[in-house]
């Protein structure tokens, strides 16, 4: 899962270091797809009632493009969740996990868990997504942006994804493929607000320290949205 853009190296940057570790005092932390252990536990988990329509929407999207379609992560909230985190695009490494997820071990994973957890978003309201929902790279190949079909052809999808999402409060699309949905959820939910933010890749993050400030912004917001204890909505 966790996407990112083109050339997002294993070994780039990522906010203070790289280490896929848990971090240190995170309390949404859980262990990373890279443990067999718990890549099988997180398989298990998709029996649960909140994954059980997310699983079939994935199995649709799949028999109805014929493209690999990774799954959403259970320990996130599944369709009891009220944040929408649309990424792009699921980068070739997903192929080793099959989840869309902020524990795939890659530096994009690791700003994302740092991100949420310092905004003190529960994992249990966030659905993480991406605007493509399948794996557009050859197995082997290197990483390339959506192209403009293929993000027209995922954007099809949004719909009917926000219509298994009840308790949907806010969306946060990340990245410039993302931002391109935002009117796409208007229309299809037009109470429904929409924040953008860059994309937490390193190769993104890194260019400035303005970007991380940003996607900081856009999830203090959300989390104020989401009325949870100690932020306040403007």
């Amino acid at each position: 899962m966790t996407t990112a853009p083109p050339g997002d190296p294993a070994a780039a940057p990522v906010l203070a270091d790289a280490s896929t570790a848990a971090l240190p005092g995170d309390a949404t932390a859980a262990p990373l797809l890279n443990d067999p252990v718990e890549l099988l536990r997180r398989h298990d988990a998709l029996q649960r009632p909140a994954m059980q329509p997310l699983l079939r929407f994935a199995a649709r999207i799949r028999r109805e493009t014929g493209q690999p379609v990774p799954e959403a992560d259970p320990a996130d909230g599944g369709t009891a969740a009220r944040l929408l985190l649309l990424l792009e695009t699921p980068g070739p490494s997903i192929r080793g996990t099959g989840f869309v997820s902020r524990d795939n071990p890659t530096p994009t994973g690791r700003n994302l868990r740092r991100f949420l957890t310092e905004a003190g978003i529960p994992r249990e309201d966030v659905l993480i997504w991406n605007a493509v929902p399948w794996v557009i790279h050859a197995p082997g190949a290197r990483n390339r942006p959506p192209r403009p079909a293929e993000i027209r052809a995922g954007q099809n999808w949004l719909p009917p994804l926000l219509a298994l999402l009840p308790r949907l409060a806010v969306a946060v699309l990340s990245g410039r493929v993302a931002g391109l949905s935002a009117e796409v959820l208007r229309d299809a939910r037009p109470a429904l607000p929409v924040l953008l933010m860059p994309h937490p890749s390193p190769t993104i993050t890194c260019t400035s320290p303005a970007v991380p400030a940003r996607i900081a912004a856009a999830l203090a917001e959300a989390a104020a949205l989401l009325h949870l204890p100690g932020r306040s909505a403007a």
